[in-house]
This record gives C-alpha cells, sequence and structure tokens, in this order.
C-alpha cells in the first residue's frame, strides 16, 4: 500500500486524481484496475498561518532542527 498526496483537478463534470508514474509500477496497476483510495483533505497551507507561536527566530529553529542531524 502506498500513500500518495496528489491534486485534485478539473475533470468534465468531475474531480480527478493522477498517480504518479513510480507508484503505478510499484503498485502494478494495470488501466481498469480496481484501487481504493481514502480521502483525506488538507488544510490550505494558509489556514495554519498564525496557529504556531514562538518567540524563536526562524534562524534559531533551523539551528535547532540540524543539531539532531550530526
Amino acid at each position: 500500500m502506498e500513500k500518495v498526496v496528489t491534486i485534485a483537478r478539473k475533470w468534465g463534470n468531475s474531480l480527478g486524481v493522477t498517480l504518479s508514474k513510480e507508484v503505478v509500477e510499484k503498485e502494478k496497476i494495470r488501466p481498469n484496475d480496481e484501487v481504493v483510495i481514502t480521502v483525506t483533505k488538507v488544510a490550505p497551507i494558509k489556514e495554519l498561518f498564525g496557529t504556531f507561536k514562538t518567540n524563536k527566530t526562524t534562524e534559531e529553529m533551523r539551528k535547532e532542527s540540524k543539531k539532531g542531524w550530526r
């Protein structure tokens, strides 16, 4: 099972989603195969602004995040 994030696009009077070539090959999906899709709407990034409050600068957060990489 593969988790895919994609964008719904207008397709006639409906909406459609596409799967990448890599996912199609990995899952061996062929035309007319039946697939199960679980749909979860992701909040647009603009709705997330203002929800994360900190007194740290972006540079301080960047340096903190890199500490564990070494």
